[in-house]
């Protein structure tokens, strides 16, 4: 293996090895029960919508799915 893709395989590796590490923080930040925060998200009516509209009105669903091949 030459120089250069040895280099680039450790860098690839810390780099995937970072990601994995930071995912799992953020993954950690909220247990089951805890307050979402607040963040806003674009609808697919071209609206964008926060949670802090909602606040203490109504629950509120985030159902998430990729636009191709859906019925909705």
């Amino acid at each position: 293996m030459s120089q250069f893709a040895n280099r680039l395989s450790r860098v690839l590796l810390s780099v995937l090895f970072a990601a994995v590490a930071l995912a799992g923080q953020f993954a950690a930040a909220l247990e089951v029960g805890d307050k979402a925060p607040d963040f806003s998200l674009q609808a697919s009516d071209g609206m964008t919508y926060s949670m802090s509209q909602y606040l203490g009105e109504k629950p509120v669903v985030i159902a998430f799915f990729p636009k191709a091949f859906t019925g909705g």
